[in-house]
């Protein structure tokens, strides 16, 4: 993975955060759940001055990069409420932020201070993006447990793991979540090389549903190889900063957190 150096900075300030709340990918930090609000963000480019300097920035970056002999290839990049600073997408991984010139790179998260809550700076930007990913998912490559009590009220996405202790936790509540008007789709997303052929087999299985019940009691699931979309869902994942299950997100594209109890998480959707 690229960058490592503040990748394990950030690996050891998360540790605790992440084993409570989620089960990690290997080699892998988690969000820290407490930094949950949306902050301002200006968005799109406003003038075409200001269109042309991020397009020369795209630029420069894409140079900077191919010179360090870094795959990696801006999507796009919106400048954030921190003067010369912008937020950018990067295809196949998590976003990072550049500054005006081109010159500096940061990884992470950049906090703002001042309110009573820390405010992480690109978290409405990295939402905005999620919210278009979410919504070009097509329903039949997904789990879908729909809400139970009428008309859903809210629809979550949950990055998910057969073998996950977590998600299975998650996964005993789902009668309650639904009951509280929650549709439930969960994503694939197996934590290792070791996991992907399960999730393979629970998404080219006729009976998704059985087969996941099956696999977190720990009994094998066989199913005929077929065309399935869990190699794509890892990807999506992965581009926008999943690193540890269950990550649960709301419609908008918002990160709720990893493990949530039913109350919890209604919470966190009315919030």
């Amino acid at each position: 993975m690229l960058f490592t150096r503040s990748r394990l900075f950030l690996a050891c300030t998360v540790a605790t955060a992440l084993a409570l709340s989620a089960c990690s990918k290997e080699n892998s930090a988690q969000k820290q759940d407490t930094l949950t609000a949306s902050a301002p963000a200006t968005g799109e480019a406003s003038t075409l001055s200001e269109r042309n300097a991020q397009q020369r920035l795209i630029t420069t970056l894409q140079q900077q990069f191919k010179k360090a002999n870094i795959q990696a290839k801006v999507i796009d990049i919106k400048p954030t409420e921190v003067p010369n600073l912008y937020w950018v997408n990067l295809e196949g991984m998590s976003s990072v932020y550049a500054t005006s010139d081109g010159k500096y790179i940061i990884q992470g998260e950049v906090i703002r201070l001042g309110d009573k809550e820390l405010t992480n700076v690109g978290d409405a930007l990295q939402s905005s993006e999620n919210k278009k990913l979410f919504a070009a998912l097509k329903t039949e490559d997904l789990i879908v447990y729909p809400a139970t009590n009428g008309k859903a009220k809210h629809v979550i996405y949950v990055f998910t793991d057969s073998s996950c202790p977590y998600c299975h936790k998650l996964h005993e509540h789902l009668s309650e979540i639904t009951s509280k008007g929650i549709e439930v789709r969960y994503i694939a997303w197996p934590r290792g090389e070791q996991f992907m052929p399960t999730m393979q087999a629970i998404w080219c299985s006729e009976d998704r549903k059985a087969a996941f019940d099956q696999s977190i009691q720990g009994l094998p699931v066989q199913a005929p190889q077929c065309k399935n979309p869990v190699h794509e869902q890892y990807q999506l994942g992965l581009n926008i900063g999943v690193n540890g299950t269950p990550a649960i997100y709301n419609s908008d594209g918002q990160y709720l957190g990893g493990y949530l109890t039913p109350d919890e998480l209604v919470k966190r959707l009315e919030k």
